[in-house]
This record gives structure tokens, sequence and C-alpha cells, in this order.
């Protein structure tokens, strides 16, 4: 028999696994039911992935943007290193890219150790189109 804890455990990671499946499949409408109810934004599924990283790599930009503005954190890495902005460049989705890169998260990268998104993008072979989205960026402020 299941104690309390190993209930509920179970039934944060459905809620969780239901969460990133709606964020992965493009269902606005199940994100904003979550969000409604208070369900955590940042949560984080077993593999660390966020529904922004997953909403970012999978090309759903409204879902993205609705995550954001309620207060997803961009800069948060999944248990590779890896933030949603990685996984935008990833899968060439730029208009994506263009808005996670609106804050800056590689500040402490070189502490911590991990990646940067300049260096993830040339490993990639996305380093020109992630330079000239910087220059585009930085000409619009």
């Amino acid at each position: 028999e299941q104690s309390l804890k190993e209930e509920l455990n179970s039934l944060q990671k459905e809620l969780v696994d239901l969460f990133m499946a709606a964020a992965r499949t493009g269902q606005q409408d199940v994100i904003n039911e979550f969000l409604k109810h208070g369900f955590p934004v940042d949560a984080k599924n077993h593999e660390g992935y966020t529904a922004l990283m997953m909403s970012a790599y999978y090309g759903h930009q409204d879902i993205v943007t609705t995550l954001l503005n309620n207060g997803a954190d961009r800069c948060l890495r999944d248990n590779k290193g890896n933030t949603a902005l990685m996984g935008a460049i990833f899968k060439l989705e730029w208009s994506i890219a263009k808005q996670l890169r609106k804050v800056d998260c590689d500040a402490n990268a070189k502490l911590t150790g991990q990646k940067t998104t300049a260096e993830f993008a040339k490993i990639i072979g996305q380093d020109q189109q992630f330079k000239q989205m910087l220059i585009e960026q930085a000409q619009n402020q």
C-alpha cells in the first residue's frame, strides 16, 4: 500500500507530465487552466525540462509568450545544462529565440562551467545566424 507521500509524489508527477504535454503539443487552453489554478510555471520534469523549454523547442510561440507573461524563468537549465533559448536555436525557431534572448542568461555560465548560448550555437553550426540575431536586436534597441 502506498503511503500518502508516495501518492502525492505520483500525483505531482502526473500533473507535471500533463503540463509538459500541453506545452509540447501547443494546448494553450490547458496551459491557461494550469496557470489559473496556481500551478508552478517553472515546474520541471525528470529530465529537468520546463514548459518554457518544451514550448520553445516545439515552436509554440503563443505558449512561450503566456509562460513568460506568467513569470517563467528563461534562464533555467535542464539536466544537460541547456536553456529554452538553446532548444529554440537547435530547432531553428528564430522568432522564439529572439523573444527569449531579450534577457541574457549567459552571465553566470562561465562561473558555473556551463556553455553559453554562443558556444552552443557554434557546436550545432548556427553561430552565424545567432550572431546575426544579436546584431539585429542591438540595432532595434
